[in-house]
């Protein structure tokens, strides 16, 4: 028997083998869960399909998370599925390239829009369908990254992004505790995915964050699902309305000290 055997688990933004909700749904899926998949847009199928196909998943619905009737029919043809949800999880995120090449304060009014839509309002809209699905309870997670609170060059529209995401765990936290459902945010530290290669300088943001980490160590997206594991099982029971790091102490950090000295150990060029 595992941690999540007969459980029901619907799970947002998978995108190829190296995403972090991969990550997530594999330590479910390994753990007993019933797993349904849903992805965006018709060009991410081919990576998705033999995903699911290799852990045996049977749900797998594409979704534009802007579009409300689209949302509506994959929570309507998952309640068909599983009859009810344990475990909602998103991880879906989106900006525009241009709004993060440049300066933050150039940032478009549609740009905004696209960007805080997709990746904070879909969670709440995912959660108010979510909900009639959970009447025993249930956990909801998300995922968030460090931008949100502190200024990470290039990451711009998203860190806004982010941190309305967070707030928004904290009220629908508020929302649906009396539903007994939980809701959290992981936020890991930088790994390589799809949608990180489209932040400019993403590898010096992986190198700083290993060599400033207390751990020095970067995060997997395996940390990310054992994380999951916690906050979704009755090992978490008591945890609702947060964010949980998982970034080897790099939020924890002031000045970087551990950064000086790696440059001042250099050989000299």
């Amino acid at each position: 028997m595992g941690l999540f055997s007969g459980k029901n688990v619907l799970i947002f933004g998978v995108a190829n083998k190296n995403s972090i909700a991969w990550g997530i749904t594999q330590a479910l899926h390994d753990e007993g869960a019933n797993i349904g998949l849903s992805y965006a847009g018709e060009m991410l199928k081919r990576r998705v399909e033999p995903l699911a196909e290799s852990i045996g998943v049977t749900f797998l619905e594409e979704c534009n998370v802007l579009d409300d009737a689209a949302l509506d029919a994959v929570f309507a043809k998952a309640s068909a599925h599983f009859g009810r949800l344990d475990v909602l999880v998103h991880a879906v995120a989106f900006a525009e390239r241009a709004d993060l090449e440049g300066s933050f304060v150039n940032t478009s009014r549609e740009g905004w829009n696209t960007a805080l839509s997709i990746s904070a309002y879909s969670l709440v809209a995912m959660a108010r369908r979510a909900q009639p699905l959970m009447p025993n309870g249930g956990a909801i997670i998300t995922l968030s990254y460090y931008g949100s609170e502190k200024v990470v060059p290039h990451y711009n529209v998203m860190g806004v992004a982010k941190a309305a995401l967070e707030s928004s765990v904290r009220y629908l936290a508020y929302d649906l505790g009396s539903y007994n459902i939980r809701v959290n945010a992981i936020s890991p530290g930088p790994i390589k995915t799809l949608s990180a290669a489209g932040i400019p300088g993403f590898r010096d943001m992986l190198r700083y964050s290993e060599l400033a980490s207390p751990l020095h160590s970067l995060v997997t997206p395996e940390d990310v699902g054992k994380t999951a594991l916690w906050l979704c099982s009755d090992w978490g029971k008591m945890v609702t309305g947060q964010t949980i790091y998982i970034d080897a102490g790099y939020s924890a950090m002031g000045i970087p000290y551990g950064v000086l000295d790696a440059e001042r150990e250099k050989p000299a060029e």
